[in-house]
């Protein structure tokens, strides 16, 4: 999956970022750390947890009110996270 989330500004384009999730998913899931719907929701609310490292680690100002690319963030990070 090449979508860079910071495209991501409308709920068009969050809508197709989800859409490309489950593609991804169907065809690599094998790629995913998190294949469970539980496991997937679990590693979400984590990440949420602690998202402003992410953004400080990434040279990112930590966020102060979400927006759309910062939801397709939290998604596509839950694919992987830990």
């Amino acid at each position: 999956m090449s979508v860079s989330t910071d495209s991501i500004v409308t709920k068009e384009d969050l809508a197709d970022f989800i859409d490309s999730l489950r593609v991804d998913f169907l065809a690599n899931s094998e790629e995913w750390e998190n294949v469970t719907i539980d496991r997937f929701l679990e590693a979400m609310a984590a990440w949420v947890r602690s998202m402003e490292n992410y953004y400080r680690n990434t040279g990112r100002e930590p966020i102060q009110s979400p927006s759309w690319s910062v939801f397709a963030d939290m998604l596509s990070a839950a694919k992987i996270y830990e």
